[in-house]
């Protein structure tokens, strides 16, 4: 029989699938600043970080809030790269 997760181990991926749940209406608001194909590809991305998240739930539950980290900075580099770049304006 497997060993069950500890406590903490259950804490941290909790909080981490939360932490990239939370993210989601800032890609989705995205739409304010950058176009509809930007923030498509960004929800892409997005989803593809959560499906990251889920499969190391059982594997490795302590990178699981490394996720959401990875997930904002993605999103900050994309808007202000689109800002600098691609003239993307309120």
């Amino acid at each position: 029989m497997a060993d069950s997760p500890s406590v903490a181990a259950k804490v941290v991926r909790v909080l981490g699938i939360l932490a990239q749940i939370v993210l989601l209406p800032y890609y989705l608001a995205s739409g304010l600043l950058a176009p509809l194909w930007a923030v498509i590809v960004l929800v892409v991305i997005w989803a593809a970080l959560l499906v990251v998240a889920i499969r190391l739930w059982r594997t490795r539950p302590f990178l699981v809030p490394l996720v959401p980290v990875v997930a904002v900075a993605v999103w900050f580099a994309a808007i202000s790269a689109g800002e600098a770049w691609l003239g993307w304006t309120a």
